[in-house]
């Protein structure tokens, strides 16, 4: 399974932006896919799961009410569209998917895409 997350940039504090992972190989409703986001000089957290068939979503507090993941199976495409933004958002944002349903750990997640970078301006 590959991952390739996109849709990163630079906006400025109160906008939107969505980003989009493609996922390749063993697909459709196979896996659960997740954001997860690492800003500098701190660890790896988590944003967002959704399950396979998209019923089930999991968010973190930190996001919630603002982010939304979505799921495509036909287009193979897992979607964070994030609303409101901050600069305590600036991040690089990875994609992952995992064959253990959904998690906030990133530990359960096998396979991951490089990330894309988000910055948020002040």
């Amino acid at each position: 399974v590959q991952l390739q997350a996109s849709g990163g940039g630079l906006v400025q504090f109160g906008d939107s932006l969505r980003l989009s992972c493609a996922v390749a190989g063993r697909t459709g409703s196979s896996y659960a896919l997740g954001w997860f986001r690492q800003a500098p000089g701190k660890e790896r957290e988590f944003v967002a799961t959704i399950s396979g068939s998209g019923r089930t979503t999991i968010y973190a507090d930190s996001v919630k009410d603002r982010f939304t993941i979505s799921r495509d199976n036909a287009k193979n495409t897992v979607y964070l569209r994030m609303n409101s933004l901050k600069p305590s958002d600036t991040a690089v944002y990875y994609c992952a998917a995992s064959g253990r349903g959904t998690s906030r750990s990133y530990s359960l997640y096998d396979y991951w895409g490089q990330g894309t970078l988000v910055t948020v301006s002040s």
